[in-house]
């Protein structure tokens, strides 16, 4: 039997959170064992460091904290959410569906990077947590491809001027769209677009799309 770690990813305000509730919704519905993953864990300890580098202590500017030590803070929340709690799922064959993984990483802080840095710090990442680690790397990655400029309003709809560092950069989550268009193209992940002549797509083309991918999936 074929082991299935899925992860659907986007940026802030590309409505991910929806459609990774619909998504799980439906994989339970098809009557496949699924384990359902949310990073990172905010509510558990080991999100310390992550929660003290988006609330600012360690600077203003997600920029102010290099890609290779934020990293390290995700990395050790999935770590330890695998040895206490899902590893025995894995290894049980259960189909494992995260909203972010690793994969969030390659995006959000390779966009600290010059471009010419894309791959070698990509290539860190995945060897670091999958190797070094020995964490599980994904069987599918779903990126939900949401224009920055609506993901903007999203976000002053949900928060105001209420949200974390990455959140309140525009600039910075602009770069972060760029850069997670080169990784799709760089390691073959599925790119689901949100939005046609500039206007977002209903929840349920969107979830569709997704569906079908994640289905084909399940079926190798």
């Amino acid at each position: 039997m074929s082991r299935h770690l899925i992860v659907i990813e986007g940026t802030d305000g590309s409505g991910k959170s929806t459609q990774a509730q619909l998504t799980y919704e439906a994989i339970v519905a098809s009557g496949a064992d699924v384990k359902r993953l949310t990073f990172p864990r905010y509510k558990d300890d080991s999100s310390m460091l992550v929660r003290m580098y988006l609330r600012g202590d360690f600077g203003t500017h997600p920029e102010d904290v290099n890609p290779y030590a934020a990293s390290t803070f995700y990395a050790a929340d999935r770590y330890a959410s695998f040895k206490t709690d899902w590893q025995k799922d894995w290894e049980g064959d259960k189909v494992i569906f995260c909203d972010r993984y690793t994969t969030s990483n390659a995006v959000h802080q390779s966009s600290k990077l010059p471009e010419e840095q894309l791959v070698p710090f990509t290539e860190w990442l995945f060897d670091y947590e999958y190797n070094l680690l020995g964490l599980p790397a994904p069987t599918c990655v779903i990126f939900l491809d949401m224009p920055p400029e609506v993901s903007f309003q999203m976000l002053e709809k949900r928060q105001g001027e209420t949200g974390d560092i990455h959140e309140l950069d525009h600039e910075y989550l602009v770069r972060c769209h760029q850069r997670a268009l080169k990784v799709c193209e760089q390691y073959g992940w599925h790119r689901v677009s949100c939005a046609e002549n500039g206007k977002i797509r209903s929840i349920e083309d969107i979830n569709r799309d997704i569906l079908e991918i994640v289905f084909g999936e399940l079926k190798k």
